[in-house]
Formats: structure tokens, sequence, C-alpha cells
């Protein structure tokens, strides 16, 4: 399981020309689930987004998690994550789940972020075409995996 992290002012998801979630100053999580993950993968990955200490103090250090911030959340899934480009130009999506394996993964990933920190997460819909607005801040950007054992 991925988390592509990034620190934002702002971001927000439109489907069908309408805003379905927004948040001001907090993370925007990309999450990609992999054809092997499992709740284990889910809960390592959430305590690790609730918990990273990219806000700044107030002595301008990154040394604050979400949760001491009080930060909003957007959660957006996203299977291309997983794409392989290493043969040939097109993507390779082999490694990426299925929608049977990866909607309930994804769901319980945003349900332990919310009750992890005690708050109300935003999200967009999994499956659908997004257009996802963001200000990226910083900027601040990470990729977080947890790969499933063998």
């Amino acid at each position: 399981m991925v988390a592509l992290l990034q620190r934002v002012s702002e971001a927000s998801v439109e489907i069908n020309g309408e805003i379905t979630a927004a948040i001001g100053r907090g993370m925007l999580i990309f999450l990609g689930v992999h054809i092997d993950d499992t709740d284990r993968e889910v809960i390592w990955l959430v305590n690790k987004c609730a918990n990273l200490r990219i806000f700044n103090d107030g002595e301008g250090r990154m040394n604050l998690s979400s949760r001491d911030m009080d930060a909003e959340i957007l959660v957006v899934s996203q299977f291309t994550l997983y794409g392989n480009t290493e043969r040939g130009n097109r993507p390779s999506y082999m490694e990426s789940a299925g929608r049977e394996t990866a909607r309930p993964l994804y769901e319980q990933f945003i349900d332990e972020l919310s009750r992890t920190l005690d708050r109300r997460i935003e999200s967009g819909k999994f499956g659908a075409l997004m257009q996802v607005s963001l200000v990226n801040d910083g900027p601040v950007t990470l990729w977080v995996e947890k790969t499933a054992p063998e």
C-alpha cells in the first residue's frame, strides 16, 4: 500500500463539474492499493500518515504531525501509483489491486484514519473520474509505502 502524501494549503475534488470534497490547510493523500495488501498494511499506513511530522512548529521546523495540528485530510484513490513503466511506453497496472480488493481497503483506510485522529476525513469517490486541485505547501511531497510481507 502506498500513499503519495502532499502538505497542502488547500485541496479539492471535483466530479462532473461539482466540488464533492474540499479541505483547507492539511494533507492530501493519494492512496494506491497493491494486489497483496491486507488489513495489516492499512493499519501501518494509517499510523504513519497520522503521526508523520510534516508541519512546521513555531521555529519553522517540520516537527508537528497532522494529529498535532488538527490538520484537515483528503484521501483520493489512485490505482496508477502502482503503474509499472519499466518496459515499453504503456504503463502496466498488474500490481494494482482490482476493485473488489482495493475498494474495501481504501474505505477501511479512511475509516481507520478518521477513528485514529477522531475527526472527519474527506475523500474522493472510488473509481470516479475526478479532477483534483491542490496548492502544495512547501512544497512537501512524500512517498510512504508499506509492502506486504512475503
